[in-house]
């Protein structure tokens, strides 16, 4: 008996290991450079072991590669890694159309139109080919530059107040230590309610408003969330089969009501406001408005409205608030480049006369410009792009034919371009005058994108921006930024899960400006 059990043993596991290597002789069978996998974890064993963050990884296969292409794995899927900067403008540019969609991850499915157990799977960042295109020619008009006029006006009010919320008469001289993290997030989070939820929020006196709180439990990847979200990439239909939600239940069924509730209130009340979720409805027909119809009413369902106010919650809570982070960090860390930023706050507050920052104005602040784009350069949010091919297309690289197949991937690795010596001199050093008026052109093309490239990049960047810039604007009017007791110099990533956090966090001290 114990000798058939091994035997049975032994049987599963040699059909496990080939389960998890069928994939390992793509590259070689193609005579394409790539990195040898191991077997269940591909390229990405560091992270699985907690030895190397996700961007370091992603730097370092960049780096391994020497061609125009080079072959890794994401566990079982062959990606095919884009070194080269014409390739990628090829790709992303002029065959768009072999190459319209994002892999697809969180298992699109459109059978239930009341299903809200997969948000993300109906979002414009996971919708395919045609509905995409409608989507995001739907979704566009809320982020254009007068949009963001308007928007800028409830950022500059939520910034100032959560810069007001930090001056106390009992700060003491010599400052006040800051979990920057928590700090951000809330700030987005309060941006976030007004502009795609209609809400009024204030994260800073109301600490434990149920707003943030869903919001960070969804957003927060512990490490049962991410051992979950991989298995759910190799395992989608056991996911659906077993009813396994990949976000928290209640959290989603909480941002589920507050759509559907509004968007009933509104209807039967027939309310208008400049917000996302005005927009879907009225794309969808289903308010009544004194503007003249430019395309006919669309289809969605309301899982596919709930997951536009979703993704754009999920990715603006998290994302613009690491990019203040990282502008923040730096900016202790380079105190030459805080002082000229400085200068520069302190000059359009004087051409304000110390009243309310306007949309012109922070548009105008040319080294804050440079500032955050040499932060989106050294740290981008999003470490690497993927496409799919839908129609076989073939490429001429490095002396050789490149076939790549319908269903096959790429991958556009950000931080390997950004952090490459080739098109950034000294890249590990802060230096925002790589984007002054005088380089900014320098800058080969096609080596620095991080909000994407080509029509499906972020839709909602010239948004982050602006966040970002408001809170960084107040704080230094308000504040010199130093280093705190927890303050990770130099700055080390830390190892566990996707996010991109120091491993003791985003710890900053501010002193009072005199």
């Amino acid at each position: 008996m114990l000798v058939e059990l091994l035997a049975l043993v032994v049987v599963i596991l040699l059909v496990a290991y080939h389960w998890a290597t069928l994939h390992y002789n793509f590259f070689k069978d193609r005579g394409i450079q790539y990195d040898k996998p191991y077997p269940f974890f591909g390229s990405m064993i560091k992270m699985f072991l907690r030895q190397q963050s996700m961007f370091d990884i992603v730097v370092d296969l960049y780096n391994k590669g020497d061609g125009k292409v080079f072959g890794i794995f994401e566990q079982r899927k062959p990606l095919l890694m884009i070194r080269d900067p014409e390739l990628v403008k090829q790709i992303t540019i002029k065959d768009f159309d072999h190459f319209i969609n994002h892999r697809n991850i969180f298992g699109v499915d459109s059978e239930d139109p009341h299903d809200m157990d997969n948000l993300f799977g109906s979002s414009l960042f996971s919708m395919r080919d045609a509905r995409w295109k409608d989507m995001r020619s739907t979704l566009s008009p809320a982020f254009t530059g007068s949009k963001m006029r308007q928007m800028f006006q409830l950022m500059d009010i939520v910034a100032k107040e959560a810069v007001d919320c930090l001056k106390r008469d009992d700060i003491p001289e010599d400052g006040i230590e800051l979990d920057m993290k928590d700090y951000c997030t809330r700030f987005t989070n309060d941006v976030i309610a007004s502009t795609a939820f209609g809400l009024q929020v204030n994260s800073f006196k109301d600490r434990e408003n149920q707003f943030y709180l869903m919001g960070k439990k969804l957003t927060t990847f512990t490490a049962l969330m991410n051992l979950k979200f991989l298995l759910f990439q190799t395992a989608q239909k056991l996911f659906k089969a077993l009813k396994i939600s990949l976000f928290d239940k209640k959290s989603t069924n909480y941002f589920v009501r507050l759509v559907l509730d509004a968007m009933k209130y509104r209807q039967e009340n027939n309310i208008i406001r400049p917000d996302m979720i005005n927009m879907l409805m009225e794309a969808r027909g289903l308010l009544n408005s004194d503007k003249p119809k430019s395309s006919a009413v669309r289809d969605w369902s309301d899982r596919d409205i709930v997951a536009q106010c979703f993704v754009f919650f999920f990715a603006g809570f998290e994302t613009s608030a690491v990019l203040m982070c990282f502008t923040a960090h730096e900016l202790l860390e380079n105190e030459d480049v805080q002082e000229k930023l400085y200068e520069e706050v302190a000059q359009v507050d004087s051409d304000l006369e110390g009243g309310q920052l306007t949309y012109e104005a922070i548009m105008g602040m040319k080294y804050m410009d440079q500032v955050v784009s040499e932060v989106l350069r050294k740290w981008p949010a999003a470490i690497a792009i993927d496409r799919e091919c839908n129609k076989d297309i073939t490429y001429e690289v490095d002396g050789k034919s490149i076939e790549i197949k319908k269903g096959e991937a790429i991958w556009l690795p950000t931080c390997g371009f950004h952090r490459d010596p080739k098109y950034f001199e000294n890249p590990n050093k802060f230096d925002p005058d790589r984007f002054s008026e005088a380089n900014k052109d320098k800058i080969l093309p096609f080596t620095y994108y991080p909000f994407g490239v080509g029509p499906r990049n972020c839709i909602g960047s010239r948004f982050a921006l602006l966040e970002a810039k408001a809170v960084i604007y107040y704080l230094l009017r308000e504040f010199r930024i130093v280093p705190a007791k927890n303050t990770c110099i130099p700055l080390v990533l830390n190892t566990s899960g996707f996010q991109l956090t120091p491993k003791t966090g985003f710890w900053v001290k501010l002193i009072p400006r005199k």
